[in-house]
């Protein structure tokens, strides 16, 4: 990184199935006050830029980011709308700064799922029009063929896959902001209705509404904010093919490559040896198993009996989503990734509560846009 860039301030709102009390301009300005509070700002007068990480078929209005400035405080400032993953709209904030030209810039993301009647077909209309969309099924079998697929190539088991979704929604049982919380086994994840062979519901995550808020600085302006920074280390993205008929079922190779990218802007070497724990997308249960391999956070095929046998609990020798991941705290659209990085910097600043990791210093968050996409991103964030 060639300018220090730090996170000064976070807030949220919502974290739950569903808000009929608040509109998503309401879960927007309540966790911008938060953020802005936290960081000691006023965003009329401190914040150089915007940035909302949002889709406009989600919205249900086009050019969203026109809705953004009155409840962000961004009137008469620079807005960026970056459709894509929470990762992504931090990626561009991080590049703002490193540009020079900005000190102070706000990243938002949020979702009001439950606003939304007709999600799978939203998500059906991100298929090819020509040969997949006119299949009219639901958009989940793609997750059910690659989990599939990855446990033939993986050697991974059903049970193994269902461990993830036990764990985190285990986990989710300390965290105030999880709506998915539930005292389960892996036995009772198989035993759930099925999805899409071999997908079972309680290995899907369900949808919240919520918003998270942060606020970026560079170096000496973070310092003179808050004493305690969370330095942002290094960054990566990247995107597969969009096509299903070329894309490799087996494995995340965005994920990889957004790995390659992250470790080497922060100066990485050993993954396993210098990052403490780590907020993953699992979307879906065995998402969360590809997503450790395609990080290099343990050696291919190896994820489903690490995780089986303890390794990525909170007490475990890595842990993974301590927070619940998505599956514990629910799917917030696009602003997933950034409830991963919320967690991240929650954990390095000692604030998680009773599932607080001893030994946070370095942690690694990353985010999956969901089906039917290939894109991914990630971020190392130390204390």
């Amino acid at each position: 990184m060639i300018r220090e860039v730090a996170i000064v301030g976070v807030g949220w709102s919502g974290f739950r199935p569903i808000t009929p009390d608040l509109s998503y301009k309401e879960l927007m300005y309540e966790a911008a006050v938060q953020a802005y509070e936290e960081a000691g700002i006023d965003p009329r007068r401190d914040v150089d830029s915007f940035v909302t990480v949002a889709e406009d078929y989600n919205e249900g209005t086009s050019i969203f980011d026109e809705y953004v400035p009155d409840q962000l405080g961004a009137l008469h400032r620079p807005v960026q709308t970056i459709s894509g993953e929470g990762i992504h709209g931090l990626a561009a904030a991080v590049m703002q700064i490193l540009t020079g030209q900005f000190d102070v810039v706000v990243v938002e993301g949020h979702s009001k799922a439950s606003n939304i009647l007709t999600l799978p077909y939203i998500l059906a209309f991100a298929f090819d029009p020509v040969f997949n969309r006119p299949l009219a099924v639901h958009p989940y079998y793609v997750a059910g063929m690659e989990m599939l697929r990855y446990q033939v190539e993986s050697g991974t088991s059903h049970y193994e896959c269902a461990c993830v979704a036990a764990k985190n929604r285990n986990n989710a049982l300390l965290n105030p902001l999880a709506g998915y919380g539930a005292a389960i086994s892996a036995a009772d994840v198989m035993a759930s209705e099925p999805v899409a062979e071999p997908l079972t519901r309680l290995e899907c995550a369900g949808h919240s509404d919520g918003c998270i808020t942060l606020v970026l600085a560079a170096g000496e302006t973070a310092r003179a904010l808050t004493d305690t920074p969370v330095w942002v280390r290094g960054i990566g993205w990247a995107n597969d093919t969009p096509w299903l008929e070329s894309r490799p079922w087996g494995e995340a190779r965005y994920a990889q490559a957004a790995a390659e990218m992250v470790y080497r802007t922060a100066g990485i070497k050993s993954p396993r040896a210098e990052i403490d724990f780590a907020e993953i997308d699992d979307t879906f249960a065995y998402k969360e198993l590809q997503h450790l391999e395609a990080l290099n956070l343990c050696p291919p095929g190896a994820a489903g009996e690490w995780t089986a046998a303890g390794g990525t609990e909170i007490g475990g020798e890595f842990p993974v989503n301590p927070s619940g991941g998505a599956l514990g705290q629910g799917h917030l659209l696009d602003a997933t990734g950034l409830a991963r990085v919320l967690e991240v910097v929650l954990q390095l600043r000692g604030q998680a509560g009773q599932r607080q990791i001893e030994t946070a210093e370095v942690g690694l968050a990353f985010g999956w846009r969901g089906v039917p996409t290939t894109g991914g991103a990630a971020v190392i964030l130390s204390n």
